[in-house]
């Protein structure tokens, strides 16, 4: 029935002239691009909706994976390896002043002079 419509020239003026005379030569543009406007919202909405029935099947039926094995890069190693030797240095430092039994704060001092 459209592709009948726009099959003759006539009916293509006709139905200008009656756009020209319903809105008014000014109004026209403005009618023309609000409606393209609309056009693009729903386009739009549409899409999104789509992709939002997309989301819901794709959780309705999720994707079940191998848990990931993370492997320690080079850096992590050495920054983990930095940490137990300090560990193990805080742990000596504590037990020198527990067996010299020395308040810690006199050790700090002592440290921070020299």
């Amino acid at each position: 029935m459209i592709g009948d419509l726009f099959d003759n020239p006539w009916k293509i003026a006709i139905i200008a002239i009656f756009f020209i005379v319903m809105f008014g030569a000014r109004k026209l543009p403005d009618a023309a691009r609000s409606l393209g406007k609309s056009m693009r919202i729903l386009k739009t909405e549409m899409s999104s909706l789509h992709e939002d029935e997309q989301a819901e099947s794709a959780t309705a039926q999720p994707f079940q994976a191998a848990p990931a094995q993370l492997e320690p890069t080079p850096s992590a190693i050495a920054a983990q390896a930095q940490i137990d030797a300090l560990s193990q240095q805080i742990a000596s430092l504590q037990q020198t002043v527990a067996a010299n039994n020395v308040p810690a704060k006199n050790v700090t001092d002592s440290a921070q002079a020299s």
